[in-house]
C-alpha cells in the first residue's frame, strides 16, 4: 500500500474545475490532516474524510491545528484556504490557490491600467449586481448612491419577507456579538461570500488586489466580486438564519448560504462573470484545474509576439 509520502502531486487533468466545486468548507477546533487525496478533519467526535479537489475554499477557524502535508495536498489541489476569526466572521490571511496561465490577470491588469475602461467595467459590475439599472454614462458617484438605494431597498424588502426587525447597518469589527441577529447574520455571509470569491479569484490567475469599485485593499477585487451577488444570496440567506434569534446565528448562516450557494452553482457563475467583466475569450488559458494538461510558458517578444521558452533564442540566426 503507497504511503502519502511517496504519491504524486495531481496532474491538472485530474483536478475538479472551479465551477463544479463545493463552495467552502468551514472547521475549527480539530487537526486538519491528510490521508491519500482526502482531508481529514480530527476532533473529539472522530474523524471526517473531505476529498480535496472538491473543495472551493477551506475556511480554518480557531482551535485548527493543519499539517504541512494537509497543506501541500491542498495546494495541488487547487483549493483556497482561509485562516479566519471566531464565528468565521474575521479574515487573517490567505493561501495560495494553483495558477497556470497569467492569460486572465493579462486581462485585468490591462483594463485596470486605464482610467477609462477601468470606468466601463465599474458600470459593467452594477449593471450586474442591479439588472435592469441603465449605467452608461453613470459617474463613479452616481454609482455608490445607486448601490446605497438599492441595499436599503433589500435590506427592507427581506426585513418585511421574513419578519426580522432591521433598523441599520451596524457592523462591529472588534465585537461580532455586539450586533443584533440580522447584522451578526450579514457579517457572518459578507465574510463567506468573501473566502468563496478570493478562491475563484486567485484559482482563475487574477489579482485579488486590482478592484474597479473597490480600492486600497489587498483584497478589493475580491470584495468587488462578492458584491456581485450580495442582494440575490448573501443578505436573503442572512435574514434566514436571523428569524432564530441570534444564538449560533453565525453558524446557520454559514450553512444556510453554503446550501444556497450550491444550489445555485454559483462557483461556475462566479468564474462566466469574471471571464466576461474582463473580456477574457480563454484563447491562451491552460491554467483552469480540470482544462490543462501541461504549463505553457512563453517570452515576449516585438509586437506582442509570444515565442517558446525554454530555449536559448541568442543561438537563432539574425536572418
Amino acid at each position: 500500500m503507497s504511503t502519502v509520502s511517496r504519491r504524486g502531486a495531481s496532474s491538472p487533468r485530474e483536478l475538479t474545475r472551479v465551477g463544479d466545486r463545493l463552495s467552502f468548507v468551514y472547521l475549527e477546533r480539530c487537526t486538519v490532516h491528510r490521508d491519500s487525496n482526502a482531508i481529514t478533519a480530527e476532533d473529539a467526535d472522530g474523524v471526517t474524510h473531505i476529498p480535496s479537489a472538491t473543495i472551493g475554499t477551506l475556511l480554518l477557524g480557531p482551535g485548527t491545528r493543519v499539517t504541512h502535508q494537509a497543506m501541500a495536498l491542498l495546494g495541488d489541489s487547487g483549493a483556497g484556504v482561509a485562516w479566519v476569526g471566531e464565528h468565521g466572521v474575521r479574515y487573517y490571511a490567505g493561501g495560495r490557490a494553483l495558477t497556470r496561465s497569467s492569460g486572465l490577470i493579462e486581462a485585468q491588469a490591462t483594463a485596470w491600467a486605464n482610467r477609462r475602461t477601468r470606468l466601463d467595467v465599474a458600470r459593467a459590475m452594477y449593471r450586474l449586481r442591479f439588472p435592469g439599472e441603465d449605467t452608461a454614462g453613470r459617474t463613479r458617484q452616481d454609482l455608490l448612491g445607486m448601490e446605497g438605494r438599492r441595499l436599503k431597498d433589500c435590506y427592507r424588502r427581506e426585513s418585511l419577507r421574513t419578519g426580522v426587525p432591521w433598523h441599520r447597518r451596524d457592523y462591529h469589527r472588534d465585537d461580532f456579538s455586539a450586533g443584533d441577529a440580522p447584522n451578526q447574520a450579514v457579517t457572518a455571509a459578507a465574510q463567506c461570500m468573501y473566502g468563496v470569491s478570493h478562491s475563484v479569484v486567485v484559482a482563475l490567475g487574477c489579482s485579488p488586489g486590482l478592484g474597479f469599485v473597490h480600492s486600497g485593499h489587498e483584497r478589493s477585487f475580491v470584495m468587488d466580486v462578492a458584491d456581485f451577488y450580495k442582494t440575490e444570496i448573501a443578505i436573503p440567506a442572512a435574514f434566514d438564519a436571523a428569524v432564530e434569534g441570534a444564538d449560533d446565528v453565525a453558524a446557520r448562516t454559514r450553512r444556510m448560504l453554503r446550501d444556497r450557494i450550491n444550489r445555485t452553482g454559483l462557483l461556475d457563475r462566479c468564474v462566466r462573470d469574471i471571464k466576461d467583466l474582463l473580456g477574457y475569450d480563454g484563447k491562451r488559458d491552460t491554467s483552469e484545474p480540470g482544462d490543462a494538461t501541461q504549463d505553457r510558458v512563453t517570452l515576449q517578444s516585438d509586437g506582442d509576439l509570444h515565442v517558446e521558452s525554454g530555449r536559448n533564442h541568442g543561438d537563432e540566426p539574425l536572418w
